[in-house]
């Protein structure tokens, strides 16, 4: 979910979210597996044998998109994780993860691959996009914060300062100021920086619903931004968040 702690709490008004709707993702699931978007992909645009490479949210492994996962596969794309088990390591090591993974299926493919991230994975999204425009072709965002990384709700920043500290005691810290916004790593400069617009699709799927991460940091001028309805959770399996996302892979690639 957040890629930072916080202290944007002197920014914003603490917000502790909606944690118990959070529970409707497993209606949502339900929903999803009974509906068309999934039970028969005829109807949708089909894929073109691009890779996709999936990323996670926090504290999550690759295992969360594994619907998504096969669905993808249906669709007639090439499904790809990065191998996390939980994602909670500095986001520069995971980033540089992601684009060993991407480097990998560029080379293998010689074409561009797309990239989906639930939540913080969509930070990464972002950020490897920006950094490897000429590797990336889609990039799409379920979820996340594409402002400033900590629009959280307050349990969810207690998560990431508890990781952070984590990060600390074992040494996996790559900068004095990792998991905050003032971090000064690559992942940092490359989230951070003017979006590829003219090369990268960037789409942005999200709910004004979601109980962890505040909607309006989803909702960014570089990006196609499309509303669904559901929880945060559940947007790695929302029936109209597949939808979004099988028109958004069908765009045709822009010049890279």
């Amino acid at each position: 979910m957040a890629a930072v702690a916080s202290d944007a709490r002197t920014e914003q008004p603490s917000w502790w979210g909606r944690p118990v709707a959070e529970s409707r993702w497993m209606l949502e699931l339900a929903r999803l597996v009974v509906d068309p978007v999934f039970r028969d992909v005829s109807a949708l645009p089909r894929g073109d044998g691009r890779s996709v490479v999936l990323l996670p949210g926090f504290l999550a492994g690759d295992r969360t998109l594994s619907i998504l996962s096969g669905w993808l596969r249906r669709l007639e794309y090439l499904p790809a994780v990065c191998g996390f088990v939980a994602n909670v390591d500095c986001s520069d090591r995971a980033l540089e993860r992601v684009e060993r993974r991407v480097d990998e299926l560029h080379r293998r493919d010689g074409r561009r691959v797309a990239v989906i991230g639930h939540s913080r994975g969509g930070h990464f999204a972002r950020a490897m996009a920006a950094r490897a425009p000429d590797r990336v072709s889609h990039a799409i965002s379920l979820g996340a914060d594409l402002r400033g990384l900590v629009g959280v709700s307050v349990p969810t920043l207690a998560a990431v300062a508890a990781v952070r500290r984590g990060l600390e005691l074992t040494g996996r810290m790559r900068a004095e100021r990792c998991f905050t916004r003032e971090c000064t790593c690559a992942f940092a400069r490359d989230y951070g920086r003017r979006f590829p617009s003219d090369r990268v699709r960037l789409t942005s799927i999200y709910s004004k619903e979601d109980g962890v991460v505040r909607w309006e940091g989803s909702v960014v001028p570089e990006a196609d931004c499309i509303e669904v309805a559901g929880s945060h959770v559940g947007l790695a399996c929302n029936r109209k968040a597949y939808r979004a996302i099988a028109d958004a892979l069908a765009r045709p690639e822009l010049e890279g």
